[in-house]
């Protein structure tokens, strides 16, 4: 099995020198200005992804490895070698790691083929090799009728297309992608993310992405960055099957909740709210760590959750006898069953509406301030009347709610 990328600090400074030691990339540093604290490491032919909110280190990690930032404690390693600490630093340019970002950026008073043997050139090949390795990767990237074009003739997902060739000529040990697609249109980027997930398998790559389908189409691994440190890290599958953060969660398509086991298969949020369902781990609770207490979280499918008129006591007391449900009620455009057949009903305020099409995502907020979505069909949302501030019941089926320990 692969060696998987590794988030958190190590036990000690010896753990920290052997996994570093093992790995393509590895950091274990911190950025005082920036608050930034990261320990990680990157396996060597591995496609690791870098995600989070806006602002908290992602950019910081790739300037760290690119040599573009120097820390204030701790070490960058690449292949086993330390590059960069308060008393040493080996610039970018003498670094075998290449950077692919949103703009190409490519010399505009060179021709795609000049362009791309640019890198082989400044490494000390010449001239002709390094014509024919541009060559040979203009046609890796389907560019080959383009070598005599400059920079203004090409399009966006060309350029894009000449900057991956010329990144890859110089046979780099670390390429860094810096949401190389978010400024192509939506029409050329699904084939420049299967061009890289093509032409970087077996490399070892770190990317920064907001994309879920970057992560299912380009990386093997995640590792979630919260206020400057990791918080998680697992193959792609693994993370968005079970995220450790509200954030992980929405890039899975979930919500996620947060609360305390109460029972085999409940937890309670702050809020009082009890959330049942299922526990997907196989082990028992005391191996899996749910046991009385301990914190633990739910994962919450917007497909799931059927939006409900909030109920006023009397109906609160008929569903639960068993009384049909309220006759307004949104659930992807079916009628739910009555509320007493749901294990959940969750009191919750609309925050936001978010329209495309023929359903509309509803995000919510519980009395503790967590948001769930749900997805419903517009026709739904119209009939309800939902607006930001309009205070609805939010029911799940307890089959539909994935209960995990806290890690």
């Amino acid at each position: 099995m692969a060696e998987r990328p590794l988030a958190g600090r190590p036990a000690d400074a010896g753990a920290a020198s052997a996994a570093a030691a093992a790995a393509a990339a590895a950091l274990d540093c911190r950025v005082a200005e920036r608050d930034v604290e990261l320990s990680l490491t990157v396996p060597a032919g591995r496609r690791v992804a870098i995600v989070g909110p806006n602002g908290a280190g992602k950019s910081t990690a790739l300037a760290l490895l690119a040599g573009h930032l120097r820390p204030d404690s701790g070490e960058v390693h690449l292949h086993g070698r330390p590059v960069s600490s308060p008393g040493l630093h080996v610039p970018a340019h003498r670094r075998r790691v290449v950077s692919l970002e949103q703009r190409p950026g490519l010399f505009p008073h060179l021709s795609a083929l000049d362009n791309v043997a640019y890198g082989p050139r400044a490494r000390g090949v010449r001239r002709r090799p390094a014509l024919d390795r541009a060559r040979a990767e203009l046609e890796a990237v389907g560019c080959a009728d383009l070598a005599d074009r400059r920079p203004h003739e090409l399009s966006g997902g060309q350029a894009q297309r000449v900057a991956l060739a010329r990144a890859l000529a110089v046979d780099p040990e670390l390429v860094l992608l810096d949401e190389p697609l978010a400024a192509l249109d939506v029409e050329i980027a699904p084939g420049i993310r299967r061009l890289l997930a093509d032409r970087l398998t077996g490399r070892t790559v770190v990317m920064v992405t907001h994309d879920p389908l970057d992560l299912w189409a380009m990386a093997d691994d995640v590792v979630v960055i919260s206020r400057g440190r990791a918080v998680q890290s697992g193959t792609v599958e693994g993370v968005l099957s079970r995220p450790g953060s509200d954030f992980a969660a929405r890039l899975a398509g979930v919500s996620l909740l947060e609360g305390t086991v109460v029972d085999d298969d409940e937890l309670r949020t702050p809020g009082g709210d009890a959330v049942t369902g299922y526990r997907p781990d196989a082990e028992t609770a005391e191996v899996s760590g749910w046991v009385t207490g301990a914190r633990a979280i739910a994962t919450v499918d917007p497909r799931a959750v059927a939006v409900h008129a909030a109920q006023g006591p009397a109906q609160q007391a008929g569903d639960a006898a068993g009384s049909a449900p309220n006759a307004g009620s949104a659930a992807n455009g079916v009628a739910p069953r009555s509320l007493s057949s749901a294990r959940n009903a969750w009191p919750a305020r609309v925050v936001g509406l978010a329209p495309a099409g023929a359903l509309t995502r509803v995000t919510t907020e519980l009395r503790d301030g967590q948001r769930v979505d749900a997805e419903v069909t517009s026709r739904s949302a119209a009939q309800l009347a939902l607006a930001p501030g309009v205070d609805v019941t939010l029911v799940v089926k307890a089959a539909q709610v994935a209960l995990y320990p806290r890690a």
